[in-house]
C-alpha cells in the first residue's frame, strides 16, 4: 500500500490579471518520492512550486503539508539580504537538532567558504549558498527550481549524487534532461493550467506527452466531423425541411461552443537558420597556442583543428576559459603565443550568453527587424514579423513589449530569433541552453543536427551536447586543453571521467615548493581548526562508503549486456562512477593534505 502523501494541493487556481495560470492543478508528494515538474515555460511551474512551499496562497484550492514535515525551497533568485556572510545564511535555514557539520561541508562541497559578503555574491555562487542552505537540514521535502542554473559541469553531478543519497522526498523543475533522467522516478506535467502525472521517470516523458497530444488531436478531429455531419443534417436533412429539430440544433450549438472553448496545445516553434554561402573547408587550425591574464596560463599549446561542417562542444568547469577559447578560434582575440589560421569567407552569428546584446527599451519587433520596417528576411525571403514571432511562440500583441519586460525564456528565444534570421556559416552559441523549456531546445538541436555550416558550442548541459556536436574541446587542467570524438558521455568513456572542478585539479597535482620563511611564534603554535579535525575523522568513512559505491558501480558495468539491454542504465551508471571516483580522488587528497598537517603541527 502507497505511503499517505506529506504534501498535497488539489485544485489549485491561480490568475493574474484575465490570466488563468493555474485552473485546477494538483500535486501530490509521497515520502522518498522523486517528482519531475515539467511544463513550458510560463506554464506555471514556478508559481505552483512557491503553493507547495507556502509561500504563495493561491485563488482557490487547498494545500495540505502533513504535521511536522520539514520543507525546504530553492528559488530561482535566492535573496541573501540582510545576512552579514554565507555562513550566516546557510546556518539560518537549520532548525534545532540539524547537524551544523553538514552546513561546512556542503558550503565547501560548493566551493564557498562561508566567510563571503552576500552583495559581493555573483549569480552562481548566490545559487550555489542557497543549495547548501536548502539541503543542510536534510529535510523531508525538498523543493528545487532550477537548482543547476549557473552551475558548471563538476557542481550539476556534485549535486545530482548529493540528491541521489537524499532520503526526503524531491521535487524537480529543471530545463537539464539529463539531470531530471537521472533523478527522477515519476513526472508531474503542468499543461495549460491543469496537471497530469506519470508514474515513471523523465526518460519516459517526450513519447508519452506526444501520445496525450495525438489523442487530443484525434478526439478534436473527431468533434470537428461531427460538426460537419450536423451542419449537413440541418441543412439537407429532408427532418430539418419540414421542421426544426430544437434538440439537435442545441447539441450542434454545444459542440461548436465546445470547439470554440478547447484550449489546444501550445503553438509549436518553428525555427530554421538562414544559411549563407558555404566558408572554405577549413574554418579555424590553432598551433602552439598560449593566452595569458596576468600570470594565469589560461590556454597552454593549443593545437586544434576546426573544419566545415563541425560541430565542437567545448566543455569545462567555471573559469577555465571556455569563452575564451571560442574567442581565439572566432577571432574576437589573439594568442600571447602561437599561430591560429582562419578560413575565408565565414560568415559568422553568435549567441551571447548574457543576453544583453539589446538596449532595454527596444520593441521585440524592433529587435527583429532591427528598425527596419515590419518584414523580416529569412534565408532571403521577406517575412512579417508578426508571422515570424509566432515561429518562435510569441503573441501578436507582444510586438511591441519592450526587451526589458521580457522573461528570461523570452528573451532567450528572442535572441535565438535574431541569431537564426541572419545568413551565416558558422554558429557561435555560448550557453544557448539558459532559460529554454524542453520543447524550444528540441527544435534547437533539430536546427544545429541540421544546420549545414559550422558550429560551435560551449555548454553545460550533458544531454544537449550528446544530441548536438561530433566532438568535443575539453578542459585538461593547468591551461591544456584536448580533442575527443564524439559527444559527452563519448568524451566520459574516453577519458574515464566527466569535468573536475578546478579546485579539484588544483589539489590533485603537488603544490610548487617554496622557501620556508622564519615562522613567527603565533603561527607555529598554530592547531588544527575544529573543522580541520572533523573533516580528518570522517573523511575515512566516507572514502569507505565511496570505495563500496564505486565497486558495486563497476560491478553492473561489467555485465556485457548491460550497454545493448538498458542504454540509459549504462549512460547513468557510467556518470556516477565518474562522480564518485572524482569525489573520492579529492577526498583522499584532502585528507592526505590534512594528515601531513596535523604530524607537522605535532612536530
Amino acid at each position: 500500500m502507497a505511503a499517505p502523501p506529506i504534501l498535497l494541493l488539489t485544485d489549485i487556481r491561480q490568475s493574474f490579471g484575465n490570466t488563468v495560470l493555474l485552473g485546477g492543478a494538483s500535486l501530490s508528494v509521497s515520502p522518498g518520492e522523486r517528482l519531475a515538474l515539467v511544463g513550458r515555460n510560463g506554464s506555471g511551474k514556478s508559481t505552483l512550486l512557491k503553493i507547495a512551499a507556502g509561500l504563495v496562497d493561491p485563488d482557490g484550492g487547498t494545500r495540505f503539508l502533513q504535521p511536522g514535515a520539514t520543507l525546504r525551497y530553492l528559488p530561482q533568485e535566492p535573496d541573501l539580504a540582510g545576512f552579514a556572510t554565507v555562513r550566516a545564511y546557510v546556518e539560518a535555514g537549520l532548525a534545532p537538532g540539524d547537524d551544523p557539520y553538514r552546513a561546512d561541508y556542503l558550503m565547501q562541497s560548493l566551493g564557498l567558504t562561508g566567510e563571503e559578503a552576500p552583495d559581493r555574491l555573483s549569480g552562481g555562487e548566490a545559487r550555489r549558498a542557497a543549495l547548501a542552505r536548502a539541503l543542510a537540514p536534510s529535510p523531508d521535502i525538498l523543493l528545487l527550481d532550477e537548482p543547476t542554473n549557473h552551475l558548471d559541469l563538476p557542481a550539476i553531478e556534485w549535486l545530482e549524487s548529493e540528491l541521489a543519497q537524499q532520503r526526503g522526498a524531491l521535487v524537480l523543475i529543471s530545463h537539464d534532461r539529463r539531470f531530471l533522467e537521472d533523478l527522477s522516478r515519476a513526472m508531474v506535467w503542468l499543461d495549460r493550467g491543469t496537471t497530469r502525472r506519470l508514474e515513471r521517470g523523465f526518460a519516459h516523458f517526450e513519447a508519452w506527452r506526444d501520445e496525450v497530444l495525438e489523442q487530443e488531436e484525434a478526439e478534436a478531429h473527431k468533434l470537428a466531423r461531427q460538426i460537419v455531419r450536423e451542419e449537413h443534417w440541418l441543412r439537407y436533412g429532408v427532418t430539418a425541411r419540414r421542421k426544426r429539430n430544437v434538440k439537435r440544433l442545441a447539441d450542434l450549438h454545444t459542440l461548436r461552443q465546445r470547439k470554440r472553448d478547447r484550449v489546444g496545445p501550445q503553438g509549436s516553434v518553428r525555427m530554421a537558420a538562414a544559411e549563407a554561402d558555404g566558408s572554405g573547408s577549413l574554418v579555424a587550425l590553432a598551433e602552439g597556442v598560449e593566452k595569458r591574464f596576468g600570470d594565469r596560463v589560461v590556454i597552454r599549446d593549443l593545437n586544434t583543428r576546426v573544419m566545415r561542417g563541425d560541430r565542437i562542444g567545448i566543455v569545462g568547469p567555471n573559469g577555465a576559459g571556455k569563452t575564451t577559447l571560442l574567442k581565439l578560434l572566432t577571432g574576437e582575440l589573439e594568442p600571447d603565443a602561437g599561430t591560429i589560421r582562419r578560413g575565408t569567407g565565414i560568415e559568422m552569428v553568435t549567441l551571447d550568453q548574457k543576453r544583453e546584446a539589446l538596449p532595454p527599451a527596444t520593441s521585440l519587433a524592433e529587435a527583429l527587424t532591427e528598425g527596419r520596417g515590419d518584414m523580416v528576411h529569412v534565408n532571403g525571403q521577406p517575412r512579417h514579423v508578426v508571422g515570424y514571432m509566432k515561429d518562435f511562440l510569441f503573441l501578436p500583441e507582444q510586438g511591441r513589449t519592450a526587451v526589458s519586460a521580457l522573461s528570461g525564456g523570452e528573451r532567450g528565444r528572442l535572441m535565438l530569433a535574431r541569431a537564426f534570421a541572419r545568413p551565416s556559416n558558422l554558429l557561435v552559441l555560448d550557453e544557448p541552453t539558459n532559460d529554454l523549456d524542453l520543447e524550444t531546445l528540441d527544435l534547437l538541436q533539430e536546427l544545429v543536427a541540421d544546420y549545414g555550416g559550422t558550429v560551435l558550442i560551449v555548454s553545460h548541459d550533458r544531454d544537449f551536447l550528446d544530441r548536438t556536436v561530433t566532438g568535443v574541446i575539453a578542459f585538461e587542467g593547468e591551461g591544456r586543453w584536448q580533442d575527443y570524438a564524439g559527444g559527452y558521455s563519448d568524451m566520459v568513456a574516453q577519458r574515464g571521467h566527466g569535468v573536475r572542478a578546478r579546485a579539484a585539479e588544483a589539489a590533485s597535482r603537488p603544490a610548487p615548493a617554496a622557501p620556508r620563511a622564519p615562522v613567527p611564534a603565533a603561527t607555529a603554535a598554530r592547531r588544527l581548526s575544529f573543522k580541520e579535525k572533523h573533516a580528518l575523522e570522517t573523511l575515512p568513512a566516507r572514502m569507505e562508503k565511496l570505495n563500496a559505491e564505486i565497486a558495486l558501480l563497476r560491478d553492473k558495468l561489467a555485465d556485457p549486456a548491460l550497454f545493448t539491454r538498458d542504454r540509459a542504465g549504462f549512460d547513468r551508471f557510467s556518470a556516477g562512477l565518474a562522480a564518485r571516483e572524482a569525489e573520492l580522488a579529492a577526498a583522499e587528497e584532502e585528507w592526505l593534505r590534512l594528515e601531513m598537517l596535523r604530524e607537522e603541527l605535532e612536530a
